[in-house]
């Protein structure tokens, strides 16, 4: 799968020719973390080209790691599930996120930031019965960035969830979060705090009070955050 093999018996070696080509371990976290139709995933894995998502799964589905099938009462649509193989790799997901978010260092990785990744993990990760019982809306803007990625929308929805929009949806803001990327992704993987971005200027919330003070309760954080880094 990854253009040649080892040519050994080794299962760690037959099992690096499935999982070892570029993108390909991202991508089944994307599909551990819950996404299943193509858009989903592209969203996930903002930097991958469609012809190249299209390549991997492909060859997931021909190793037995995804199956393809045709959405419920959507039959013109399809969508990507975990095998049961699939499923068994969620841990080993999970385990190389906890050893990189340990032993890589802080700057470096908050060097590659990516607001659509970001904004999407976040969406994801809404605690919606900690929010309101009423449509939420709340606007996320990056100063620094240019127009197109600089203002994104999360639209909370009591009954359907939570939904990431890039243009204005069309509602009304009940809080504003302006940051800049770096403090906003620092803050999402537990490396810096809500309290110490405000108090340096460096975030500002304007809005509905209630959703300040429960902010990192409906927010949440990255699964990651309460991992404790072993280097700078």
């Amino acid at each position: 799968m990854t253009g040649g093999s080892y040519q050994q018996f080794c299962p760690v070696a037959m099992a690096a020719e499935v999982l070892g080509a570029r993108w390909t371990i991202v991508l089944i976290r994307e599909l551990v973390a819950g996404s299943t139709r193509f858009n989903e995933l592209r969203r996930g894995v903002p930097r991958m080209s469609p012809a190249l998502l299209s390549k991997r799964l492909k060859e997931l589905e021909d190793c037995g790691v995804v199956q393809r099938r045709p959405v419920p009462r959507e039959p013109e649509v399809m969508e990507y599930r975990l095998t049961r193989s699939g499923k068994e790799l969620a841990p080993i997901i999970e385990a190389i996120g906890i050893w990189g978010h340990r032993w890589t260092e802080t700057k470096p990785q908050l060097e590659n930031l990516d607001a659509e990744l970001l904004m999407w993990d976040m969406r994801r990760n809404i605690q919606v019965p900690e929010l309101p019982a009423r449509r939420n809306v709340i606007q996320f803007i990056y100063p620094e960035h240019r127009a197109a990625e600089r203002n994104w929308w999360i639209v909370v929805d009591p009954k359907s969830g939570a939904d990431l929009c890039r243009v204005e949806p069309g509602f009304n803001v009940d809080l504003f979060v302006r940051t800049d990327l770096r403090t906003m992704t620092a803050i999402w993987m537990g490396l810096d705090t809500v309290t110490k971005a405000v108090d340096d200027g460096r975030l500002a919330l304007t809005g509905d009070k209630e959703l300040q003070k429960n902010l990192l309760k409906w927010l949440g954080l990255s699964t990651l955050a309460g991992v404790k880094k072993q280097v700078a």
